[in-house]
């Protein structure tokens, strides 16, 4: 990420100084729209290879300009979360994916329950020995998360700092994750404006924060909120505005 981050500074001085040149040279009748049709059509594209959309495009998998993976959150929600240190926490994923060997590289450990075969088979291959990975499947009849909860039972973490919904019968592992959360943490809830987790939550005594963008390699908004119980360990007040890229 490092020296995807030097080239895009190299190139944007570059930038830089090639309109300082149109500007020094033509009036401010053409350079202006010049510039502003240039900023419509940079800015996408530094967008888009900054954050690595078009590799995850490309990949058919979220992941990060140096092609490294990324959760499938919005973007300003992963900025929002690499930022935090997390190399004590435990976290418990509803739904596995990108976001799991993510998870992995930052955290103490991962209870992670995928629901899809295929995708479970894949990840099996991929993850670290801090991530436990379960096949749950979905019974979308009786919408019964029964075999989540008497797993979670049998593990040695019951509380958990980050808990994630991205998968399984979403609205009902939802209220599952308030009764699993530690004092102090937080439930990741993606696509939050779909999947009855606004009807979860609306009557529960907790506070939300919503996080609206793009996503890896995808082309519309969505929204992925943090939601938490009297205060967040995300949310102190000492931890640093970070400088996401050089503005100088």
């Amino acid at each position: 990420m490092a020296s995807s981050r030097k080239v895009t500074t190299m190139s944007m001085a570059g930038l830089r100084r090639c309109a300082a040149v149109v500007r020094l040279f033509l009036p401010a009748a053409i350079s202006r729209p010049l510039g502003a049709l240039a900023n419509g059509i940079i800015a996408p594209v530094r967008f888009s290879l900054a954050t690595g959309h078009w590799k995850s495009s490309i990949a058919l998998s979220a992941r990060a300009a140096d092609g490294t993976p990324l959760p499938w959150y919005t973007y300003p929600a992963i900025d929002f979360l690499a930022q935090r240190d997390f190399h004590s926490c435990h976290i418990l994923e509803f739904g596995g994916g990108q976001s799991t060997l993510w998870w992995s590289a930052r955290a103490r450990s991962v209870l992670t329950i995928e629901e899809d075969a295929d995708w479970f088979a894949r990840l099996r291959s991929e993850v670290g020995p801090n991530v436990s990975l379960h096949h749950i499947p979905v019974d979308r009849v009786t919408r019964t998360i029964q075999p989540v909860k008497d797993l979670i039972a049998t593990s040695p973490i019951q509380k958990f700092d980050i808990i994630v919904v991205d998968g399984h019968l979403r609205q009902e592992v939802t209220g599952l994750a308030f009764d699993c959360l530690a004092p102090l943490g937080a439930i990741i809830l993606d696509n939050a404006e779909g999947y009855g987790f606004y009807a979860e939550t609306k009557e529960r005594l907790c506070r939300r924060i919503d996080f609206f963008g793009f996503a890896p390699g995808v082309t519309r908004r969505h929204c992925t909120s943090i939601v938490f119980v009297d205060d967040c360990f995300l949310f102190r007040a000492d931890i640093p505005i970070p400088v996401i890229e050089d503005l100088t």
